[in-house]
């Protein structure tokens, strides 16, 4: 069984506006989302993605850092705050918040803090990614079924 368009579209502007509800997204996804048009139509698709590939590549690289004894704090700040202005730039409210916890974190140069933080923004990313990989699921079957979203 199918859904129709309106059907599809009622799920998006529903989990869209949960994702906003629940905190793991801000004003700054519904700005890049106007900068979507006809002319750019993956435009959000493809900024989103590229911050899941920047986010693999930087928790990789905390987690490398983390686990060098001693841990290089300094590099791990580098990385918690170029997250952080990544995750600002897509409207990614709580990645950016976690990462702002961690910064302060490198800063006293607590491990078992950073460790958590660590953990704890792999666990919002993960969500975030499944979530946002959603809503653009919900999309396409929008466009294949002849609709619009906006």
């Amino acid at each position: 069984m199918t859904m129709d368009v309106n059907q599809l579209q009622a799920k998006l502007r529903e989990h869209q506006s949960a994702m906003f509800q629940q905190g793991f997204l801000d004003d700054q996804f519904s700005q890049l989302q106007k900068l979507q048009d006809e002319s750019t139509p993956d435009f959000v698709l493809e900024v989103v993605t590229m911050f899941f590939d920047d986010s693999e590549n930087l928790l990789k690289n905390m987690a490398r850092c983390l686990e060098q004894v001693p841990a290089d704090f300094k590099q791990i700040d580098a990385y918690a705050h170029q997250y952080k202005g990544s995750s600002a730039s897509v409207g990614a409210a709580r990645v950016k918040s976690v990462c702002a916890t961690f910064r302060s974190f490198c800063e006293t140069k607590n491990l078992d803090g950073c460790m958590r933080c660590l953990q704890q923004l792999q666990q919002e990313y993960s969500l975030l990614k499944n979530s946002l990989q959603y809503l653009f699921r919900l999309q396409n079957d929008i466009k294949a079924a002849g609709g619009s979203f906006s």
